[in-house]
């Protein structure tokens, strides 16, 4: 059965942060193109594709498996965040507001997981 992942308020908060990476890193140095810019992009759109890929899946034990691996993007992404602050490609204030998103979205996902495993079925799309 199909879940219309769309729907997910954790996957609409996920694709507009993609956006804001994009964004983002084509400030970055040119050097950092097939370094840090393609590895964050990468780990940010990771998200909401393992959601959207998931969704299509048959069995909530296979959805739980993609929630999951968005899970670990997520955290990837927040550890590049901070490099890229630490090496000053982004200021404070962007470190801060999408630290702060993506955390928003780790925690989606985990209760999203959470939801997942008490019911042993797939949520509603009301679920965040």
């Amino acid at each position: 059965m199909s879940r219309n992942i769309e729907e997910y308020e954790v996957f609409q908060l996920a694709h507009a942060l993609v956006l804001k990476i994009y964004q983002s890193t084509q400030r970055f140095p040119p050097e950092e193109k097939f370094g840090l810019v393609l590895q964050m992009r990468r780990s940010a759109y990771s998200i909401p594709m393992n959601l959207v890929e998931g969704g299509m899946r048959l069995s909530p034990g296979e959805f739980k498996q993609f929630v999951n691996i968005a899970r670990g993007s997520c955290a990837e992404v927040q550890y590049q965040l901070r490099l890229a602050h630490e090496l000053e490609y982004i200021c404070q204030d962007e470190f801060d507001s999408l630290n702060s998103e993506y955390a928003s979205v780790g925690r989606m996902l985990t209760n999203l997981m959470k939801k997942l495993r008490a019911r042993g079925q797939k949520p509603s799309a009301s679920t965040p």
